[in-house]
């Protein structure tokens, strides 16, 4: 074999190798927008839940964040909390996404939120629970 066909045989099995490579990365890597992509946590009885936004009711991706706003230092036991929304419905709801209060059930605009109270707890663990909405505070 010449000298021309041995380099071009080998850079036909670098390509190929390289090639191999990008399509094992892809898919071996590649998180799934299934149900494995989703925030789970368990409920009062043991059993696991999807980890779903208080306004929209929309289950939540181990990358999204709620948008939320916690008042007072951080070494308060108790601290007031205002909840915006998550990346689905903040700052502007997406397609056929309702914000509802779950306190009061009032539709929540877009410029609303909800009210909270955080608790921290020993252990970095921390609890939220919904008192209300903006829309209650204006009746």
């Amino acid at each position: 074999m010449s000298d021309f066909g041995t380099i071009v045989f080998a850079a036909v099995g670098v390509v190929v190798i390289v090639l191999a490579l990008r399509v094992f990365a892809r898919f071996r890597w590649h998180t799934p927008q299934g149900t494995d992509d989703l925030r789970t946590q368990k409920d009062e009885r043991g059993n696991t839940v999807f980890v779903r936004c208080p306004l929209c009711d929309t289950p939540l991706a181990k990358r999204d964040n709620l948008a939320s706003r916690i008042f007072r230092p951080m070494d308060t036991p108790d601290q007031r909390m205002v909840i915006m929304g998550c990346p689905h419905c903040f700052p502007a709801p997406g397609n056929d996404i309702r914000r509802t209060c779950p306190v009061c059930h009032r539709a929540v605009p877009s410029d609303g939120y909800l009210v909270a109270r955080l608790f921290n707890h020993a252990g970095n663990k921390k609890h939220v629970i919904v008192t209300g909405c903006s829309e209650e505070a204006k009746k």
